[in-house]
C-alpha cells in the first residue's frame, strides 16, 4: 500500500500546507533528500495548538500536538512533491517541546509525530533517527515544533 493509500485508509485530513512565517523555504530538495523546515501544530481550520506542556497541556495532549505537526509536514511535502508516494523514508526528525522546566517526557510527546509517520510510511520506512528536546519557549507559544529529513524518489 502506498503512503497516499494509507493516508486515505486512515481517514487522515491534512491541513493546508503552511506558508513560511519568515524568510525560508518549507521544503528544500537536494538530490534525493528533502529537508523540511520546522513546522508547528497547524490544524485544518488554520489555528495552532498552543501552550506549554507540563502546564497548559499534559504529555498526551502534547503528543496530539506533535501528531498535528506531522500532518502539517505531510501537507508541505505533498504540496512540494505532488504526492506523498514520492517519499521513500523518514531519515531524521528533530522535535522541540515547549515545556516547563520540570517537564521531562519530551520523547513521549514527539512520539505523536513518529507514530503518525510509521502509520503512513510503514514501520520500515516511517521510523528514522530522532531527537526530542525541551525548549523554554517556541514561536507564538506553539506546543511543539518539528523539522525533518526525508529520502525522496
Amino acid at each position: 500500500m502506498t503512503p497516499e493509500q494509507r493516508l486515505a485508509q486512515l481517514n487522515l485530513e491534512l491541513p493546508p500546507a503552511p506558508k513560511p512565517a519568515g524568510l525560508y523555504r518549507p521544503v528544500v530538495i537536494e538530490g534525493d533528500i528533502a529537508y523540511v523546515s520546522g513546522h508547528g501544530p497547524l490544524r485544518s481550520d488554520g489555528s495552532l495548538i498552543i501552550g506549554r506542556v507540563g502546564d497548559d497541556l499534559d504529555a498526551a495532549a502534547g503528543a496530539v500536538a506533535a501528531r498535528q505537526v506531522g500532518l502539517a509536514m505531510l501537507a508541505s511535502l505533498r504540496a512540494h512533491l505532488g504526492s506523498l508516494d514520492k517519499v521513500h523514508r523518514v531519515v531524521k526528525l528533530l522535535g522541540f517541546v515547549n515545556g516547563t522546566p520540570e517537564f521531562t517526557e519530551h520523547p513521549k510527546v514527539i512520539n505523536g509525530c513518529s507514530e503518525l509517520f510509521a502509520e503512513v510510511f510503514g514501520e520500515e520506512n516511517g521510523v528514522g533517527a530522532r531527537s526530542a528536546l525541551g525548549a523554554g519557549s517556541l514561536p507564538g507559544n506553539i506546543a511543539v515544533e518539528i523539522e525533518g529529513v526525508f529520502e525522496v524518489r
